[in-house]
């Protein structure tokens, strides 16, 4: 990409808002002058629960670990771990808290949130059409998760979290494609609209839209932060592949080629999101591809996302790990619970939620460990050694992030500059009393481990699944929203109190 590409994709960050569809911007590299795209909002089901019958862990498996050990003797500071946020922010938490922890509140504003997120409403009942509606959205709930619908609003966000203390920002460009088990239903953010350039090659106008938001989004972060891709925010074409689980068109991975040369070239890293298992397994073929072509350093460029609910996520994992191994790549791994259970297949997903839970904690205890045993051998005599890797812990279970932050600081005293990376993200907008106290969870030399917040930028319009998708795992998770609220709740009881002194 040269010189004067780049710089017109800069000032565009800068200039362009993204209530316009970014089909019709001109985008130096591959010129497509489309008609402004309809993008179609995706309807989000009711989620099918977990078997709560079972009791619900609420300890971690990563080490044994006390509950007094899990806080560290490193959280020395006397604030409390909201004490950062500002006021209007933390009253805002407040608010969503409140909702999303009561059944009786949750559940129709789950229902209004799908209601608004069908396409094709008309202007009264349009979040981006009717100035009113995208008002009371806006500063209700999408200020809460999203980072901005323009870059002058998510660069102000992004350098509010850098203030905070957080490594960075992991950010997504909203466009994604969903796929419900149940209705056999794909959600797509489009049509597929073929339009030839000004060098005569057919073009599909989803995938070029596509590539200039997730351009954008590189663009946008800066030292510390790190993208996030959902691969099937490129249409039809790309996702029909990845359903078939094959390699995407040639046209998408020549995007993928430039957003990771321009990410490498920011100095960002990658992240490859885990999405509906029905496309799942072509995107994770394009993830390994991605990781071998450009992990040729010890810190990976490319990381991929694993989803600890499904039953075959550790087997799946191992063969990764095998084949980096083997073929002598880096391997960043990102570890989730998993966010599409209202849309996934049930039979693929593990019981119950303590099963999850021990799935996660074993992973991670394994992989910090480099404990072969629970990956076919690797690493033992005569067997494949371990590669490099660093491991990305996204989760918002406090006792999982104290009992892995103690077990890594374990392997850095032993194992010195041989220890696996570790960082640590939640989303933005949820679990602020775990990120917290991550940052107040220092060392002996005052280092804080590194931690991030997951958020996603786009209209309004655009990020309704996303907001919806994090209302039903508020719903599944009503211990933590609890928890959660009891920290804010303490934590404005704690200023009023401090005010009238």
């Amino acid at each position: 990409m040269s010189n004067a590409t780049r710089e017109i994709l800069r000032s565009r960050v800068v200039k362009t808002s993204c209530h316009h569809n970014i089909a019709s911007f001109y985008v130096a590299r591959s010129p497509v002058r489309s008609k402004r795209l309809n993008h179609v909002p995706r309807v989000w089901m009711a989620a099918k629960h977990f078997d709560h019958s079972k009791n619900i862990s609420t300890s971690s498996s990563i080490s044994s670990l006390s509950s007094q050990e899990l806080q560290t003797g490193t959280e020395r500071s006397t604030s409390t771990p909201l004490s950062i946020l500002p006021t209007s922010y933390l009253l805002r938490s407040l608010f969503v808290s409140s909702v999303t922890s009561k059944p009786y509140l949750l559940s129709p504003s789950l229902s209004i949130l799908s209601f608004l997120s069908q396409p094709h409403r008309i202007a009264l009942l349009s979040t981006d059409r009717n100035p009113v509606l995208h008002w009371i959205v806006k500063r209700l709930l999408y200020d809460q998760f999203c980072t901005g619908e323009n870059a002058a609003e998510v660069q102000k966000v992004m350098k509010e979290m850098h203030k905070f203390g957080f490594l960075g920002v992991i950010l997504t460009y909203a466009k994604e494609t969903t796929f419900d088990h149940k209705s056999k239903k794909t959600e797509v953010p489009g049509s597929v609209l073929q339009q030839v350039d000004d060098a005569g090659k057919l073009q599909c106008a989803e995938i070029e839209t596509w590539r200039a938001g997730t351009l954008q989004t590189v663009y946008m972060c800066s030292d510390g932060d790190k993208i996030a891709l959902k691969l099937t925010g490129a249409g039809p074409t790309v996702t029909e592949a990845f359903a078939a689980g094959q390699l995407p068109s040639k046209q998408m991975l020549d995007a993928l080629d430039e957003i990771c040369e321009a990410a490498r070239e920011n100095k960002a890293q990658i992240i490859i999101d885990a999405e509906s298992q029905h496309f799942q397994k072509g995107i994770a073929k394009t993830a390994v591809m991605l990781m071998k072509k450009y992990n040729t350093q010890k810190a990976p460029l490319v990381i991929q996302t694993y989803q600890c609910y499904l039953k075959r996520t550790r087997d799946g994992l191992a063969k990764d790990l095998a084949k980096a191994a083997q073929e002598g790549w880096s391997i960043g791994v990102k570890l989730v619970r998993g966010a599409y259970m209202s849309t996934d297949e049930r039979s693929r997903i593990h019981d119950t939620k303590e099963d999850t839970d021990k799935a996660y904690d074993g992973i991670v205890r394994d992989l910090l460990r480099r404990d072969g045993d629970g990956f076919k051998g690797l690493g033992k005599p005569g067997n494949t050694p371990w590669p490099e890797m660093s491991v990305f812990l996204a989760t918002h279970n406090k006792n999982t992030v104290m009992a892995a932050h103690k077990l890594n600081q374990q392997m850095v005293a032993e194992e010195g500059a041989k220890a696996v990376p570790l960082e640590f993200a939640q989303l933005h907008g949820m679990a602020d009393s775990v990120s917290f106290s991550l940052l107040n969870a220092k060392n002996a030399q005052g280092e804080a481990p590194k931690v991030s917040k997951c958020s996603t930028w786009g209209s309004l319009g655009e990020c309704l699944a996303y907001l919806l998708r994090r209302a039903v795992e508020n719903r599944e998770a009503a211990s933590r929203t609890q928890d959660e609220l009891d920290a804010l709740r303490a934590e404005v009881k704690r200023r009023m109190f401090s005010f009238g002194r």
